[in-house]
C-alpha cells in the first residue's frame, strides 16, 4: 500500500509542500487526457487510498469525494484535449496537462513526485517514481482524482455521442468501440493519430 515515506523524505530535507502527480487515459481511442497534481497534509491519513487501477468505480467515487472535500489537502486537475494529443503526441500532451496541473495548485508546491519517469523541461524541480500510484501516497490521491474527473467526463461525451458507448469504456479500444467506429466513424472526441482510428476512411464526423 502507498504510504508518506517518500514525502516524509523530502520534509526531512526542507521541502514542505509536495505535490504528488498522475494522469488517467493515455491508452484510450478517445477523449482527453487528464492529470491531477494533489499536496497532502503531513499527517494525512485515508483507508483504503491506492493506486487507482486497483480499485472498483465505486470505491474510486467514494474516495474522490472524501479526498477533495477536506479542507487540509491542496488539488487541481487538468486535461490536453484529443486535439492537443494529436498535434503533439500522446507523451507530452500528458506532459502538458501535468504541467496545467502542478500550475493551478494553489499554494505552489516547492518539489513533487511524478508517476513514471521524470519529464523533461518540467517547471518545477521533481522526482520521477516508477509505479509511484502504488508507492505515494499523494501519487496515488492524484490518480483517484485524475481517473474519477476523466470517467466523469466521459460520461458526459457519451450523452453526445450514445453510439460509441463511452459511458461503459471510457474511450479505450473495446470489441464494442471498434465495431462502433467502423459503422458510424469517428466523432469530434477521437484522436485521429491513434490506430485504427487514423485508418479509417469513413466520414469523420460520424454522428
Amino acid at each position: 500500500m502507498p504510504d508518506l515515506s517518500l514525502e516524509s523524505a523530502l520534509h526531512r530535507r526542507g521541502l514542505r509542500k509536495i505535490a504528488g502527480v498522475d494522469e488517467a487515459g493515455r491508452g484510450p481511442l478517445a477523449g482527453p487526457v487528464a492529470a491531477a497534481a494533489v499536496i497532502l497534509p503531513a499527517d494525512f491519513t485515508c483507508p483504503g487510498l491506492d493506486d487507482s487501477k486497483k480499485l472498483s468505480a465505486a470505491k474510486r467515487e467514494a474516495l474522490y469525494e472524501r479526498l477533495t472535500a477536506d479542507p487540509h489537502l491542496s488539488w487541481a486537475v487538468a486535461m490536453a484535449t484529443a486535439e492537443e494529443i494529436d498535434r503533439l503526441n500522446i507523451l507530452r500532451a500528458t506532459h502538458l496537462a501535468m504541467r496545467r496541473a502542478v500550475e493551478s495548485l494553489n499554494p505552489s508546491p516547492c518539489h513533487c513526485l511524478i508517476d513514471g519517469l521524470p519529464v523533461r523541461d518540467f517547471p518545477l524541480p521533481h522526482d520521477g517514481v516508477v509505479k509511484g500510484d502504488g508507492k505515494s501516497l499523494s501519487i496515488a490521491a492524484a490518480s483517484i482524482i485524475a481517473k474519477v474527473t476523466r470517467d466523469r467526463l466521459m460520461r458526459e461525451i457519451d450523452r453526445e455521442f450514445p453510439q460509441f458507448g463511452f459511458s461503459r469504456h471510457q474511450g479505450y479500444g473495446t470489441k464494442e468501440h471498434l465495431e462502433a467506429l467502423r459503422i458510424h466513424g469517428p466523432c469530434r472526441h477521437h484522436r485521429r493519430s491513434f490506430q485504427p482510428v487514423s485508418q479509417l476512411s469513413l466520414p469523420l464526423d460520424g454522428a
